[in-house]
């Protein structure tokens, strides 16, 4: 056997391997995050969640365990009112109203629910009524229409000029077209300006948070819960008062509807228009975030405002995300 060698031991390089061998000034520079432009990431994330439909299985998961959970808690609190009025009549009594009441309160909420459920189910028909009405040209499905809005609208001071004027102008409107328009202009205008105001407070909030609070999933979590808060206030506008499970509910409507038509990216005309085409170039990566978010908010209240809407936008433009997230940033955002 021969020997190992001592020392170190030099491998000879193939004649032109040499030349292929990389250098450490060759490599390619290391990515700079910060000179690629703002995703939104927030609100992608956003809606992301609000927008994905839970399995089957998961569906049953829950139905499953909200039963058994009701069900142990239903025996449970069976089992302690009977020993507690055999053992104590007196406490077990007072137990049992208490019980009763909280019971009442179960079922006022649950009526709450359901009264929010028909009221955006009523808007949604006063909608699709309308659209088949334009399609067919038929004024008097029109006349119908404006009558169930006039309904809708009747305790509320904010549309009582308007249903003035509608009731005064209305004899004079011969066709769909110009009966839908007239209620429109008439009825929807103040409450389009208010609902473009509380798109206009939900992007500056996002906005705001995403640029100076640096924490983690706080943009995330402020994303979610000002378009739940805002979409929720929406609704209200115009009439659709939603509970807490018809909120979200309403919310994973629109979201689907933004996730379906491609509408939640920002292209590069939307963030020049808030700064002049330089806005991103001057300010740090975290402000940048903070108006794309924004502007992704900007476009998830007009379509609230599309889906809560009692009619679609004819006679009435339909607001522009771009006016909303200038006017809404503007002193925000140094440009």
């Amino acid at each position: 056997m021969s020997t190992p060698p001592k020392g170190p031991v030099l491998i000879d390089m193939e004649p032109g391997k040499e030349d292929a061998t990389p250098s450490p000034a060759e490599a390619p520079p290391v990515p700079d995050l910060a000179d690629e432009p703002p995703t939104g990431a927030a609100m992608g994330q956003a809606i992301a969640l609000t927008a994905r439909r839970p399995s089957m299985l998961a569906r049953w998961f829950w139905a499953l365990l909200m039963s058994i959970l009701t069900l142990v808690v239903s025996v449970w609190a069976w089992r302690f009112l009977t020993d507690l009025v055999a053992s104590a009549p007196i406490l077990g009594w007072i137990a049992t109203g208490l019980v009763g009441l909280f019971l009442l309160v179960l079922l006022l909420i649950a009526a709450k629910e359901l009264a929010a459920f028909s009221r955006l189910a009523r808007i949604d028909r006063i909608h699709r009524a309308a659209d088949e009405a334009l399609e067919a040209a038929d004024a008097g499905a029109a006349r119908k229409i404006v009558r169930q809005m006039t309904t809708l609208y009747a305790g509320r001071d904010d549309t009582r000029w308007g249903r003035d004027r509608l009731a005064q102008m209305m004899p004079d409107q011969f066709d769909a077209d110009g009966i839908l328009a007239l209620a429109e202009n008439e009825l929807l205008t103040p409450l389009d300006t208010a609902a473009r105001a509380e798109v206009e407070a939900a992007a500056r909030q996002v906005a705001t948070v995403t640029a100076l609070v640096p924490l983690a999933l706080a943009d995330v979590i402020t994303a979610l819960t000002a378009n739940l808060r805002m979409i929720r206030r929406i609704a209200e506008v115009y009439g659709g008062r939603s509970g807490t499970l018809g909120s979200w509910r309403l919310t994973r409507a629109v979201m689907t509807h933004l996730v379906a038509t491609g509408a939640v990216a920002v292209g590069d005309d939307l963030i020049g228009s808030v700064g002049g085409g330089h806005l991103l170039g001057k300010v740090s990566r975290r402000f940048g975030e903070g108006v794309v978010n924004g502007a992704l908010t900007a476009r998830v209240g007009v379509a609230a405002m599309e889906v809560c809407r009692p009619l679609p936008f004819r006679a009435a433009s339909r607001p522009s995300v771009t006016a909303i997230v200038t006017r809404s940033l503007t002193g925000l955002f140094s440009r």
